[in-house]
């Protein structure tokens, strides 16, 4: 390469010389001949491609040296890519995580003379949700049979087993979970269950109503809080759609939770005040 370098320097000189030399012998003369002309143009235009090439070879040169340092910046680049991506995840899963503990928080303070147990959602039993979720607690931290689980946002379903350390949690959804349910703008009392529709969606369902009852679609659905066992006004869903049911002289009504059941990752088990030993009974 040095060798290369030195040859292009010394062509380009000869020519600069040869160049110059032709300049000093027409300096004083008004026009150049035909030859010196014709030379000229010549040596001008090798003299360009000498150059060319030279800073193209160098520029080339130059640019596989820095190969390896736009390869270094590149991988700093994607690194700073990927850090910025995990804490822009892991601020997200803040905000939401405290948006939840929030309206829990919200929750028990107007509900202060129950105590809840937060626990995380080890898995599920069945196929989905429906059929009952384990949780990371159990009777060792006080948790019983028939007890309610909830989250900011409703009911969740109820507490179908306990072991030491953990319990099974069936979901609103589930055919086998009932537990009294109130319209909140017309105060009838009725019984929530679980229900499914044609489609598999996993709902719930208002029965034993009153045929007066003037329920409709769009109306709040609570928990009813009769007997003491979980608080009263807990939301369960919001109702979107009203049948009657004349052999049976009630009405009844299909509602949508406002719990989304596929994506529970913890609840709260509400222990009533009074219920220090043996099962609860609703």
């Amino acid at each position: 390469m040095k060798f290369l370098k030195n040859k292009l320097a010394v062509v380009i000189i000869l020519l600069s010389v040869t160049f110059l030399s032709l300049i000093g012998y027409s300096v004083n003369r008004e026009k150049m001949s035909f030859v010196e002309n014709g030379v000229g143009v010549t040596i001008n235009s090798v003299q360009g491609v000498f150059f060319s090439g030279f800073f193209k070879i160098k520029n080339s040169f130059k640019f596989i040296t820095n190969i390896s340092n736009v390869k270094a910046e590149n991988e700093e680049l994607r690194k700073a890519n990927s850090e910025l991506q995990s804490k822009a995840l892991e601020y997200n899963t803040s905000i939401k995580e405290n948006e939840r503990l929030r309206k829990m928080l919200n929750f028990s303070k107007k509900n202060s003379k129950y105590n809840y147990i937060g626990a995380d959602i080890n898995g599920l039993i069945g196929n989905s949700f429906s059929d009952g979720f384990s949780i990371n607690k159990g009777a060792k931290s006080g948790i019983k049979k028939g007890m309610i689980a909830i989250t900011g946002d409703g009911l969740v379903g109820q507490v179908k087993s306990v072991s030491d350390n953990w319990s099974i949690v069936q979901c609103l959804s589930n055919q086998n979970i009932a537990v009294t349910g109130l319209v909140d703008s017309t105060r009838d009392n009725g019984i929530v269950k679980g229900y499914t529709d044609e489609n598999n969606k996993s709902l719930a369902q208002i029965q034993r109503l009153s045929l007066e009852s003037k329920i409709k679609k769009g109306n709040i659905i609570v928990t009813s809080g009769l007997g003491g066992a979980y608080p009263s006004g807990i939301r369960i869903g919001s109702v979107i759609s009203v049948h009657e049911d004349k052999g049976a002289v009630m009405k009844g009504a299909i509602i949508k939770p406002y719990v989304d059941f596929s994506k529970l990752e913890e609840v709260f088990i509400v222990v009533p005040p009074d219920t220090k030993t043996g099962e609860i009974k609703y």
